[in-house]
């Protein structure tokens, strides 16, 4: 006889009216107490308490265990040892979970989903840096921009231009440490900022995702957003987006980690929400979204607690908003940029197309993990927490409405406008939000124990592969102007006078020649002739070409080309001007060239 239990599961349970007995290779019995489950099931396996009965065999007529031939029973202890009784057990199993899976994240499970986030961020940083251009007019209007406020503050030199009639944000943030870092590190240091911001985002997108739901659901949050056009474009590129992006990511953090919290506490997300809105102001239209998704996330157990916590931050924000409209002068840039932008003339269909294409894919993942999610709200594979207590069903229906419908905020706006002017940009605000419930809706597709692994796997290939073309071609919709600022180094000075489609380019770039009040761009001109008459738009243009006001002329055919047709047919009336020569570039419209006029 062995007491060994290797070779249980070698022979079949027999079920007899007494407890569950299963014959040893000796003719012997083990014989298993059932237990109830506490679902009310029994499992034989589920009581740890097993015995060796040695006068079963004798009841089923097997009498002893036989004694196998040549086997010296004098030196075989177990031969010599007194029968025990059927109420004696031999020995006793360890308990037998139900479940093979702790619920609660142990510290083995922390680390990898942070090793996999680091892996998600890594990448990240991959797509972003491959990206490689000169600077766009927006990074090169801010770091100037930055560079003479700092001259303002710091020296008491005027400034060239009122920034705050027709910035989206607020002058005296974003540009102003764009060119402290520029001024140490170059615009490769501001675009390697707007990484780190960009990345901040992801981080902080995974862990409220992760306090919400679980690991999973955070990591596949964390995986679609870090390859999206937007991520990926933002994340290296010199604008207060990236930085608007992550405040907000962070005051959607506090608000989901404080929800267990005195209500109270929800209050220190209002200056990062308004913060937000400083450094851009259409950040304004997601702070709706914190003071909702305050109240839905609060403590479902005390009743008064989320309708505080959501009464609190709407009115901190609130009050906090009216302060810096009360007390800055950023009204005029927020409604000439933001509440009274200018309408465009682009189509609403060719709008949607491009929503569908820059976002479509991961606004559809979230929408199926919002229905998802309201359908079945557990989170968790274990059965010990089948009948565990979460978020009702209204609750569900609500929160997925909020995230999912957020994405929807800024399309819809531009639709309105008829504008696509930094759509992709706007979409990624959006995405953020929506985000968590897109990491359901991949997580659902994975399914139980990964059960289709591969339909997971390809979703996010696919986004991947759109983000990768998309961040690439966005990069390469503005001409680089290497060669275009070398050859105009040499025919600029401090006293003369510019045109330019784009000029803020040279502007930047020039910055140690020339001031940005010597140049004018193509997006608009008010000349006054010698006779005193104030000449506006194309005439504006016609009246100062054959005056022969302008000392240089650079047209890209990309910024405004109309405008640029306009003043190419002004030049070839005018006898004050010669064709310096062509400076070739390519876009993602083809080959085009700068064309460069100096006055003869």
């Amino acid at each position: 006889m062995t007491s060994s239990t290797e070779h249980l599961d070698e022979f079949p349970v027999h079920q007899e009216d007494g407890p569950l007995r299963r014959p040893d290779s000796g003719g012997s019995w083990f014989t298993a107490k059932r237990q109830a489950a506490p679902g009310g099931h029994d499992h034989a396996v589920d009581s740890p308490t097993m015995r060796l009965d040695m006068s079963s065999a004798r009841r089923t007529g097997g009498g002893a265990p036989p004694v196998q031939p040549g086997r010296d029973t004098a030196d075989d202890p177990v031969a010599d040892e007194p029968r025990r009784g059927d109420d004696g057990p031999g020995y006793t199993l360890a308990p037998i979970p139900e479940a093979s899976w702790a619920i609660d994240p142990g510290r083995r499970r922390t680390w990898v989903s942070r090793l996999l986030l680091l892996a998600i961020l890594l990448l990240q940083t991959a797509l972003s840096v491959r990206l490689s251009n000169t600077a766009f007019q927006d990074e090169a209007l801010y770091m100037y921009a930055g560079h003479m406020e700092l001259d303002h503050f710091l020296h008491g030199l005027a400034l060239p231009k009122d920034y705050n009639t027709y910035f989206s944000g607020s002058p005296v943030l974003y540009p102003i440490a764009a060119a402290v870092i520029e001024n140490h590190f170059g615009m490769l240091g501001v675009r390697l900022f707007s990484l780190l911001c960009m990345l901040g985002a992801t981080s902080l997108l995974y862990a409220f995702s992760r306090r919400m739901f679980n690991e999973r659901v955070a990591l596949g949050a964390a995986a679609l957003f870090a390859v999206t056009q937007s991520t990926v474009v933002l994340g290296f590129f010199a604008t207060y987006d990236a930085p608007a992006v992550l405040l907000l990511a962070l005051a959607a953090w506090i608000v989901i980690r404080t929800d267990r919290a005195p209500a109270a506490l929800v209050l220190f997300a209002a200056p990062v929400a308004v913060l937000a809105v400083g450094l851009k102001y259409a950040s304004a239209l997601y702070l709706p979204t914190l003071a909702v998704l305050a109240l839905l996330t609060g403590h479902r157990n005390k009743i008064r607690q989320p309708l505080l916590r959501g009464a609190l931050l709407a009115a901190g924000m609130a009050v906090l908003l009216w302060l810096g409209l009360r007390f800055t002068n950023v009204l005029s840039g927020v409604q000439a940029t933001t509440t009274n932008r200018a309408h465009g003339n682009e189509k609403t269909m060719d709008l949607v197309r491009q929503c569908v294409e820059y976002g479509g894919l991961m606004f559809a993942t979230a929408c199926a993990g919002m229905v998802a999610y309201a359908v079945r709200g557990r989170m968790n594979e274990s059965p010990l927490v089948r009948n565990a207590t979460g978020p009702g069903p209204r609750r569900r229906w609500l929160l997925g409405l909020l995230l999912v419908g957020t994405a929807l905020l800024a399309p819809a706006y531009q639709i309105h406008l008829h504008t696509s002017v930094a759509l992709y940009k706007h979409l990624g605000f959006g995405l953020l939000f929506a985000a968590p419930m897109a990491g359901i809706g991949l997580s659902r597709l994975v399914g139980s124990h990964f059960r289709h692994p591969q339909l997971g796997i390809l979703l996010w290939v696919i986004t991947l592969s759109l983000g990768l073309s998309q961040s690439v071609w966005r990069f390469e919709t503005w001409p680089n102007s290497t060669q275009m600022i070398a050859v105009l180094k040499q025919h600029v000075n401090s006293h003369g006078r510019y045109l330019a489609s784009a000029d803020n380019v040279p502007v930047y770039y020039l910055r140690a020649q020339t001031r940005q009040d010597q140049w004018t761009s193509t997006y608009g001109i008010g000349y006054v002739d010698r006779a005193g008459k104030l000449h506006s738009g194309d005439d504006g243009y016609r009246a100062a070409i054959a005056d022969g006001w302008f000392d240089l002329i650079v047209l890209d055919g990309v910024a405004t080309p109309d405008e640029d047709k306009v003043v190419v047919q002004a030049i070839s009336q005018s006898p004050h001007y010669r064709l310096l020569g062509r400076v070739p570039f390519h876009t993602t419209g083809g080959t085009g060239y700068y064309r460069i006029w100096v006055k003869q």
